[in-house]
């Protein structure tokens, strides 16, 4: 059996099927099982949540089209866009998916919806796909829509259910530094985690960059697919460039894997498969090799956090609060906010971050505070 999963498709704009390549839509209708991240609610909601970071919906009819057109069977919806449109947002999105006769994974109405795992039923056996991102501003609660959140425990116990249910285990994790080709030193340690513990494939996307694979112990663990069809232009040129996963499942082996490089163009997003397929691939084996070697992957670490130290610093002093952009950054390369780093700051400031009982109660009074703001 095969099964293709993209990383992020986000139409926000009118889009033609015919800028998609024949041969890249051949691909998918040679494939069982077809899986893509939308990444934007499908909603006609202009209620945006209060958040950082853009709020994005999709453009109906295009997204319709293209999935149509690609013959998607399920998507995932685990992460950092869905709620962008407030709970109608998701609603609208699932009530989309339903009338295409597209299945959902990774949100719902609820905590307890958005945490369903998905079944597929194969000649190869019972596919289980377990589909949550980290926690930006998506979240899904008890009482509110969203996507499922990552926490360790709840996501280890949802693979060890899919495991006793079915015979192959697919992990889809939204999440990862964006633009850093390289996992983080965590990530690799987590992702080996739900490897060693029921996935039988762990399949990472969020970054808008390639990263690289590995076999961990028979699984296959993809760090970042990249985007697939995203309708937002970037100076970044990892934007236009991303991975399809394509896995083979039979009955009683180990899953195996392939990543298929491919291309959308910066005017017209016309998505085609990679011209420069041999150099990707040369440049996730670089990539591979790092994410091999503990003391590489530590270095590159580094070097990522240095590149954003100051992007990062910026938002844990005063200077943050102030809205006026143009100030905020005439203060922040005139060096002022280093005023407020003293010893204690730092010091106090880690530890609440850091320390998981510190930062639950950080994160609440953050949350009120933002909540007192906004009434």
């Amino acid at each position: 059996m095969k099964l293709l999963i993209t990383g992020d498709l986000v139409l926000n704009q009118p889009y033609q099927t015919s800028y998609i390549d024949q041969n890249l839509v051949d691909l998918f209708k040679k494939s069982d099982l077809n899986i893509v991240n939308l990444e934007a609610p499908v909603t006609t909601s202009n209620t945006k949540i209060n958040k950082t970071g853009p709020n994005i919906k999709s453009h109906r009819e295009s997204t319709k089209n293209v999935l149509k057109a690609l013959e998607v069977n399920v998507v995932t919806l685990a992460n950092n866009h869905v709620l962008d449109y407030d709970e109608q947002g998701v609603i609208d999105t699932l009530e989309f998916c339903r009338e295409n006769e597209i299945q959902t994974v990774g949100a719902g109405k609820n905590l307890k919806e958005a945490s369903k795992i998905f079944y597929f039923d194969s000649a190869e056996g019972k596919i289980a796909i377990v589909n949550f991102a980290e926690n930006e501003w998506t979240s899904a609660k008890d009482n509110r829509a969203g996507s499922n959140p990552m926490n360790f425990i709840d996501n280890y116990t949802q693979i060890q259910e899919a495991k006793n249910k079915a015979d192959f285990v697919i992990v889809i994790v939204h999440g990862g530094n964006e633009y850093n080709p390289y996992p983080s030193p965590r990530m690799v340690k987590q992702y080996r985690f739900y490897a060693e513990n029921g996935a039988d494939a762990v399949i990472s996307h969020h970054t808008h960059c390639i990263s690289g694979n590995e076999i961990h112990k028979s699984v296959p663990i993809l760090y970042s697919l990249g985007n697939f069809l995203f309708t937002k232009e970037s100076r970044k040129e990892v934007w236009y460039s991303g991975l399809i996963a394509s896995l083979i499942i039979k009955k009683d082996h180990p899953i195996t894997f392939e990543v298929i490089p491919v291309q959308q163009s910066r005017e017209s997003f016309q998505l085609k498969l990679h011209p420069k397929k041999q150099l990707i691939h040369k440049n996730i084996e670089e990539i591979n090799t790092v994410i091999a070697d503990e003391t590489k992957l530590e270095e590159r670490w580094i070097e990522f956090v240095q590149k954003y130290e100051g992007g990062y610093i910026s938002t844990i002093t005063p200077m943050a609060g102030i809205n006026n952009r143009y100030l905020r950054a005439i203060l922040y390369r005139s060096g002022i906010y280093k005023w407020f780093l003293n010893d204690r700051y730092l010091k106090e400031s880690l530890n609440r971050i850091r320390c998981e009982s510190h930062q639950e109660v950080t994160k609440s009074v953050l949350l009120n505070l933002i909540k007192q703001k906004n009434e």
